[in-house]
């Protein structure tokens, strides 16, 4: 499932939770859809971190004193 069909899915639960409410198979799917989308979420900010490159005023690479990893 890419992200797309897993956000509308995700949506598509919310609305009817809102309106009729979920059994529990669904209360499960949303469930476990929202821990995709938010492994994909901090996948990727940890990707967008760990690309940042600092530079001091003489151009050399510096880590910050941070350890991302």
């Amino acid at each position: 499932m890419n992200i797309d069909e897993l956000v509308n899915r995700i949506n598509e639960l919310a609305r009817k939770h809102k309106s009729v409410g979920l059994n529990e198979e669904e209360l499960a799917e949303r469930a476990k859809l929202r821990e995709i989308y938010l492994g994909n979420v901090r996948r990727n900010f940890r990707a967008q971190l760990e690309s940042i490159e600092i530079v001091d005023d003489n151009g050399n690479e510096r880590d910050g004193g941070r350890n991302l990893h």
